[in-house]
């Protein structure tokens, strides 16, 4: 199991996947939330758990970088903020290296620049036609993102 590489989609929408240097699927979790009054925070705790898992394994994770957009509330925006700043911290807490990929850099190697949103989904049901969680709509969008992500921070062909 060694040489394992961690692609996320941040967010209390999103995904941590863990695949092999050749792309090969490992294992996924979708985002861990805990409901803390109106709102879903990332559980940095189940996180972590799941991390350990894998422990010395992990050689690298790409996170993907967030900012805001133009639109978005500020609650949802401070939220989205929150969740990638407990999963970098997390990383940085477990001596994970990481790298910060941009949505534009991991798409574009993707092939989904101009895309719809669910054209993640597409490419990564094309790439792992196995992989039953993808067919999920929102919940295989997010595992869709954090496999691409990874693929990307690896440089294997999407």
């Amino acid at each position: 199991m060694a040489n394992l590489f961690v692609g996320i989609d941040p967010g209390c929408s999103g995904a941590l996947v863990a695949i092999h240097s050749d792309g090969t699927y490992v294992n996924h979790v979708n985002m861990p939330t805990l409901k803390q009054g109106s709102s879903n925070r990332v559980n940095g705790a189940a996180i972590v758990a799941w991390l350990m898992e894998f422990g010395p394994y992990i050689e690298h994770a790409y996170l993907e970088l967030v900012h805001s957009m133009p639109g978005q509330g500020t609650s949802s925006t401070f939220n989205f903020g929150h969740s990638a700043g407990v999963v970098e911290g997390i990383l940085q807490g477990c001596h994970i290296p990481y790298t910060l990929i941009t949505p534009q850099s991991w798409k574009k190697s993707a092939g989904l620049i101009g895309s719809d949103k669910d054209a993640a989904r597409s490419r990564a049901i094309q790439l792992y036609p196995s992989l039953r969680a993808l067919d999920l709509k929102a919940k295989g969008q997010a595992i869709s993102d954090a496999l691409l992500i990874a693929r990307h921070g690896l440089g294997v062909k999407s």
